[in-house]
């Protein structure tokens, strides 16, 4: 039998991300990271983003699981630096499926 590997939910990636982004004393890339800026952080965000989609479009499945899964680590460690919380994007989501998408887009800001 194959062991697998526990399910990390987004709630239970911020937490981790925010103990240890708030970790004192010990080695911390996560902690390292957010101490970069919020520049450094949406930058990395950015690098991950086009990882994904490269292997999205690519043939090897692991390869766009794996870049999804530091695409999504990295955009949390960026709500942390920023000091946005994952209620208020999922509040953001709700509003935004209550309406059709093509209404919602219609509906932003200009500029």
């Amino acid at each position: 039998m194959t062991e697998t590997a526990a399910r990390v939910t987004l709630e239970e990636l911020a937490a981790i991300v925010a103990r240890r982004a708030n970790g004192e004393g010990e080695a911390s890339y996560t902690r390292a990271l957010i101490a970069k800026g919020v520049a450094k952080c949406a930058q990395k965000l950015g690098e991950e983003a086009v990882e994904t989609a490269l292997a999205a479009v690519g043939s090897d499945t692991k390869a766009v699981v794996s870049e999804s899964a530091d695409l999504l680590y990295h955009l949390v460690v960026l709500l942390q630096a920023r000091g946005v919380s994952l209620e208020d994007v999922y509040a953001e989501l709700g509003r935004r499926t209550n309406q059709s998408g093509l209404e919602e887009k219609a509906s932003r800001p200009k500029g």
